[in-house]
């Protein structure tokens, strides 16, 4: 009924109707974001190669839907995410305050060496910090498994979509991922781009 009601709304364009029956599911979850989350599972992912490892929790509602086949599988898609985008927080509000500053002065010091006039220096930080959440923040990243009629869709959009359609609250709640080596030099290897061209042949 959903799916005639789109195709009826949007004049018969396939296209628009996916656009409106997702909108129509992301309404519908913010109604059940303050419901409590409790259950849920924790996903382990090894890349391959054993040098990238992920531990994520994802929470939802009730242990049934802990169980379910749609639930596993997002909470995958979410460890490989992690292990192939690399974020450092779940949301933007989990940064401390001293990164942002320092964030903000690093910008500001760069538009200032380019010459960039006084006046539009501001603009252009807060425009640079909106860029650094996008990189850094889970919630905000685009979702590498992204189809071509996806482009833009957020990992925030993909949990609403997921309440959407299993009907409980969902929240990641936390994530730890491992790189091999990190913080020791060494020879550059791009572990995050041997990840990515993985997840992409998939």
């Amino acid at each position: 009924m959903d799916c005639k009601k789109a195709l009826t709304e949007t004049e018969g364009d396939m296209e628009k109707a996916i656009e409106f029956l997702r909108e129509k599911g992301i309404a519908s979850a913010s109604k059940k974001a303050d419901r409590v989350a409790a259950e849920g599972r924790i996903e382990a992912y090894i890349h391959a190669n054993g040098r990238i490892g992920v531990l994520v929790e994802v929470n939802c509602e009730t242990d049934f839907v802990a169980e379910n086949k749609d639930f596993k599988e997002f909470v995958k898609d979410i460890s490989l995410q992690i292990a192939g985008l690399a974020p450092r927080y779940v949301s933007r509000d989990e940064i401390p305050a001293e990164v942002i500053e320092k964030e903000r002065q690093n910008f500001m010091e760069q538009a200032k060496q380019e010459g960039k006039p006084e006046k539009v220096i501001p603009r252009i930080v807060e425009g640079k910090l909106e860029k650094f959440y996008k990189e850094v923040c889970l919630l905000e990243q685009e979702f590498v498994k992204n189809g071509p009629n996806e482009k833009g869709r957020t990992i925030d959009q993909l949990v609403k979509e997921q309440i959407a359609r299993i009907g409980e609250n969902i929240n990641i709640r936390r994530f730890v991922r491992f790189e091999l080596g990190e913080g020791i030099e060494k020879r550059e290897d791009n572990f995050v781009e041997e990840v990515m061209s993985q997840i992409q042949n998939a």
